[in-house]
C-alpha cells in the first residue's frame, strides 16, 4: 500500500505539469491586460508599462512559463496580481469553506441516496421506485443555480428561516448544502439502484434466501456489499469534484470558497491566482482517486487478492 501511494503520488507529478502548461498557455491567450485591469483603464501608458515590467508581463510567453515552472518546483505558486498575497496562502484561507460545504452537501446526498437506491432495487417497479426514479430524474434535470435561487426565494425572502448568502450567519451552509446535495442525490441514486439490482439478480443471493437468512441481512451484509464498489465511485468522484469548488453553487449563495475565487480570478485576469487554483484542483482530484482505490481494497478484499496474485505471477516469471 505504501508502496501504491508513493507511486500515485509520483505521477502527480506529470498531472501538475500538464494542468500548469495548459491554464497558462490558455490564460496568456486570454483577452486584456492584467496591467490595466489592477490600474484601471484611465492609467497613464507609462504606469501601465511600468507594471508590466515589476509583473515580468512585457517577456515572451516561453519565458514566462519558464519562469513559472521554476518557481513551482519549488512549491511556489506565485503571488496574486490583485490582494499581493501568495497564491496558496488565499487557497487554503478558501479551502476550509469549500470542505465545510462539501462534507454537508455529501452527508445530503448518501443520507437520502442509499435508502432510496436500495428500496427501489428491491422492490422494482413499485410505486416507491417509480417515484424514486422521478425525484432522481428531477433532480439531474434542475439547474443548480435555478433551484438556489427558488430556496433563497422561499427559505430566506419569503419565509426568513435561512440567510440567503455568506458562510458565518448560523445555518448558512444549509441552503448550498441542499442545492448541491440535490443533483448528488439523484446520480448516487440511479447508480445505487442499478448497482443493486445487478446484485440482487446473482445465485449466492438466491442461496442465502433459500437457506433462510433474513432479508434485511441479505441486502445489508450480502447484496450492498458487493454492490459498493460502483457507488464508492460515484461518491468519491463527486467529492473531489465539490472539494475543487461548486463555482455556480458558490456564486449564487456568495459563498467565499475556492469555485468562487476561481472564477474572481478569471474575471480579474489574475493569472497566478486562476493558474494556481487549477492546479491544486488536479492534486485534490487525483488525491481524491488515490484514496477511491484505497477504499476499494478495504470494501473488497478480492481485489487485494487480485493484485497479490498479480506480483505472484510476476515472482514466479522471473524465477523461471
Amino acid at each position: 500500500m505504501i508502496r501504491y501511494i508513493i507511486r500515485r503520488a509520483v505521477l502527480l507529478i506529470p498531472v501538475i505539469i500538464g494542468v500548469s502548461a495548459l491554464v497558462f498557455f490558455i490564460m496568456a491567450m486570454a483577452p486584456g491586460d492584467p496591467a490595466v485591469t489592477l490600474l484601471g483603464t484611465d492609467a497613464k501608458p507609462e504606469a501601465v508599462e511600468a507594471l508590466r515590467a515589476e509583473l515580468g508581463l512585457d517577456d515572451p510567453v516561453i519565458v514566462q512559463y519558464g519562469q513559472y515552472m521554476r518557481n513551482l518546483l519549488h512549491g511556489d505558486l506565485g503571488v496574486s496580481y490583485s490582494s499581493k498575497r501568495p497564491v496558496f496562502e488565499e487557497y487554503m484561507m478558501r479551502f476550509p469553506n469549500t470542505f465545510r460545504l462539501t462534507v454537508y452537501s455529501m452527508l445530503v446526498a448518501i443520507i437520502i441516496s442509499l435508502p432510496i437506491g436500495i428500496i427501489s432495487a428491491v422492490k422494482q417497479y413499485s410505486l416507491i421506485d417509480n417515484i424514486g426514479m422521478i425525484g432522481a430524474l428531477a433532480g439531474l434535470s434542475i439547474p443548480n443555480f435555478w433551484l438556489g435561487l427558488l430556496l433563497i426565494l422561499l427559505f430566506a425572502l419569503h419565509l426568513g428561516w435561512l440567510p440567503s448568502g455568506g458562510a458565518t450567519a448560523p445555518g448558512s451552509v444549509i441552503l448550498p448544502a441542499i442545492t448541491i446535495g440535490t443533483g448528488l442525490t439523484a446520480a448516487i441514486t440511479r447508480m445505487t439502484r442499478s448497482s443493486m439490482l445487478e446484485v440482487v439478480r446473482q445465485d449466492y443471493i438466491r442461496t442465502a434466501r433459500a437457506k433462510g437468512v433474513g432479508s434485511r441481512k441479505v441486502i445489508t451484509r450480502h447484496a450492498l456489499r458487493n454492490a459498493l464498489i460502483p457507488i464508492v465511485t460515484i461518491i468519491c468522484t463527486d467529492f473531489g469534484l465539490q472539494l475543487a469548488g461548486a463555482a455556480t453553487t458558490e456564486v449564487v449563495f456568495s459563498w467565499p470558497g475556492i469555485g468562487r475565487l476561481t472564477i474572481d480570478a478569471i474575471h480579474r485576469n489574475d493569472r497566478p491566482l486562476a493558474i494556481g487554483c487549477l492546479i491544486m484542483t488536479a492534486i485534490i482530484i487525483s488525491i481524491c482517486n488515490m484514496v477511491m482505490d484505497i477504499i476499494y481494497a478495504i470494501v473488497d478484499p478480492r481485489i487485494r487478492l487480485s493484485g497479490s496474485r498479480i506480483r505472484m505471477k510476476k515472482t514466479e516469471g522471473g524465477k523461471a
